[in-house]
C-alpha cells in the first residue's frame, strides 16, 4: 500500500469476477475498496477502481441496490475528481443506467443513459458510444418503448456493420439485441429473420463453443418459441443447454439459465414431468449457486410454482408462490416487474 494498491489485489479480484464466483468476490473487493479509501484517500484512482469493482461484483451477485448506491458513489466521486464533463465521467454514468437496468429501473436507466450518450456524442472516441446506444435500446425496451428500442438498436447495428464489419463480435452481439427487441414488440418473425443471421454469423466467425455463439442458439429458440414453432425451438434450447454443460459446466449461470429456458418450452409443449423436473433443478441450483434471494432464484421458485400448478398441485405452488413473493417484497424494489409478475399469479391461483 505504498502508494498504490498492489496488483495482485487486483489481479486476485479480476480472477473471482472472471470466474464469476460472486460471493467471494464482492467480500475481497469491499476489503480492498475499505483499506484503499482509509491509506489512500477517497479521491485515488485505486480507491475509484475498487468502488467500481465492488459495484460491479454486488450486481453480480444480485445484490441490486447497494450495486446502484455504489454506482452512484462511484459516479459522484468521478465528477468531483474529474469534473461533469470529463469523457470517464460518461462511462461512469453508463455504468450507472446499466446498474439501474438490471434493478429494474429503465425509466432512470433512460435518463441516465441518454445523458451518458449526449455526453459521448460531444466527444467522439472518448468513450464507447455504440455500446451506450446498446444499453439505450434495451433500457427503452424493458421501458415497454419498443419502437425507440428496435430503431435504436437497428441504428446502432448498421453503424457498427460498417466501421467493424458484419461478423465483429460486437455487431453479432447488437444483431442479438435488436432481435430480442422485436421479440418484447411482438414480432417474432423480424426477430427470427435477425436471429438466423446472427448464429450463421457466429458459428462462421467464432465457431460452435463460443459463448456468443452459445447465446445466438438461445436467443434464436425463445424466437421460435415465441412464434409458438416449438418444433423448431426445442431441439435449440436442448442444444443449447447441452453445449452449455458441456463448455462452461453444469454450475454455471448461463448453464442454469438454459436449464430453465428448456423447462419452460417443455411446459408450453404439455410435456409436465420434464417441464418440473428441470424446474425442481434449477431452484436447487440457482439457490446453491446464487443465493436464495438473486433474483434468478425468485424467478426459479416461481416458475416452479407455475409447473406445480399446471399440474394440479394447487397447495403446493401457492404456497411456493407466497414464499417467494414474501422475499420478492423484501430484496426487491417495490415495482419490480418480477414481484409483480408474482403477486398476479398468486391472486390467480387464489381465485382457482
Amino acid at each position: 500500500w505504498a502508494g498504490e494498491a498492489h496488483q495482485v489485489l487486483l489481479r486476485a479480484g479480476q480472477s473471482l469476477d472472471s470466474a464469476r464466483v460472486t460471493r467471494p468476490a464482492v467480500r475481497h473487493w469491499r476489503a480492498v475498496a475499505e483499506t484503499s479509501e482509509r491509506v489512500l484517500g477517497p479521491t485515488h484512482p485505486d480507491t475509484l477502481l475498487a468502488g467500481s469493482r465492488l459495484a460491479s461484483a454486488a450486481l453480480a451477485a444480485g445484490d441490486g441496490a447497494e450495486a446502484v448506491a455504489l454506482y452512484q458513489r462511484f459516479l459522484d466521486a468521478q465528477a468531483g475528481v474529474l469534473g461533469p464533463d470529463h469523457p470517464r465521467v460518461a462511462a461512469a454514468q453508463a455504468e450507472f443506467g446499466n446498474a439501474l437496468l438490471s434493478m429494474g429501473q429503465p425509466a432512470e436507466a433512460i435518463t441516465v443513459l441518454e445523458a451518458a450518450l449526449a455526453a459521448g456524442e460531444r466527444d467522439r472516441g472518448a468513450v464507447d458510444v455504440l455500446a451506450i446506444k446498446d444499453s439505450l435500446a434495451a433500457a427503452y425496451q424493458a421501458a415497454g418503448r419498443y419502437q425507440d428500442a428496435t430503431r435504436t438498436a437497428l441504428a446502432t447495428l448498421v453503424e457498427r456493420e460498417r466501421s467493424q464489419g458484419p461478423d465483429h463480435r460486437e455487431a453479432l452481439a447488437t444483431r442479438r439485441n435488436l432481435a430480442r427487441a422485436y421479440l418484447a414488440a411482438g414480432k417474432p418473425k423480424d426477430a427470427i429473420t435477425y436471429c438466423r443471421r446472427a448464429l450463421e454469423s457466429a458459428e462462421r466467425a467464432l465457431g460452435p463453443d463460443d459463448p456468443d455463439t452459445m447465446d445466438a442458439v438461445s436467443v434464436l429458440a425463445s424466437a421460435y418459441h415465441s412464434a409458438r414453432r416449438l418444433r423448431d425451438a426445442i431441439p435449440l434450447y436442448e442444444q443449447a443447454l447441452s453445449d452449455r454443460e458441456r463448455v462452461q459446466g453444469p454450475d454455471d449461470p448461463d448453464t442454469i439459465g438454459a436449464r430453465g429456458n428448456l423447462a419452460s418450452a417443455y411446459h408450453s409443449a404439455g410435456r409436465m414431468a420434464s417441464a418440473v423436473e428441470l424446474y425442481e433443478r434449477t431452484r436447487a441450483d440457482c439457490q446453491r449457486v446464487l443465493g436464495p434471494e438473486h433474483p434468478d432464484t425468485l424467478a426459479a421458485r416461481a416458475n416452479l410454482a407455475h409447473g406445480y400448478y399446471r399440474m394440479g398441485r394447487i397447495s403446493e405452488a401457492s404456497k411456493m408462490l407466497e414464499s417467494a413473493l414474501a422475499d420478492c417484497e423484501r430484496a426487491l424494489p417495490p415495482a419490480d416487474p418480477l414481484t409483480v409478475a408474482i403477486r398476479e399469479s398468486l391472486e390467480a391461483v387464489s381465485r382457482g
